[in-house]
């Protein structure tokens, strides 16, 4: 089975789930990393997560994966927060990152480059808008490759 079937099959087992703890799936990564398979899963909620948080959900996706064994590897099933530096995958995830530090990259270059940092002033269905080194930036959703928020030191 395709690591894309696995995680589209574990979102459909973990929203319910995590939705009913009141908790915002953000993310479902199903990846081999050295000899061993890893299904991490990342939660989060206003203020944050807590390892109560992860627990409570590990707990009843572990059961439900184990009802369902959507997946025939073993693998290590983790639940956590995305972190200070959270994936920007979804329209909401835009939507909230907005005035706030990304990091994006994209598939190919724009004006030369394939990295760009710093505020994200807009969202629409067609783009985003980054302001970098004081000057804007339009990036279409087609071309990025990853989207993250961004810790400033």
């Amino acid at each position: 089975m395709s690591k894309r079937k696995v995680t589209e099959i574990v979102e459909e087992l973990a929203l319910p789930i995590v939705e009913e703890e009141g908790l915002e799936l953000v993310d479902v990564e199903y990846k081999k990393e050295g000899a061993n398979w890893f299904l991490r899963i990342f939660i989060d909620k206003p203020g944050g997560v807590d390892i109560e948080d992860c627990g409570r959900v590990s707990e009843k996706l572990s059961d439900k994966l184990d009802e369902v064994d959507p997946i025939p590897d073993s693998y290590f099933l983790e639940v956590s927060s995305p972190g200070a530096e959270r994936p920007l995958k979804k329209p909401a995830d835009y939507q909230r990152a907005i005035g706030k530090n990304v990091y994006i990259t994209t598939y190919e270059p724009l004006d030369g480059k394939k990295v760009f940092e710093g505020v994200l002033k807009s969202y629409d269905e067609e783009a985003i808008v980054v302001e970098e080194m004081n000057k804007e930036v339009s990036i279409p959703l087609e071309k990025i490759a990853s989207a993250r928020l961004s810790i400033v030191f």
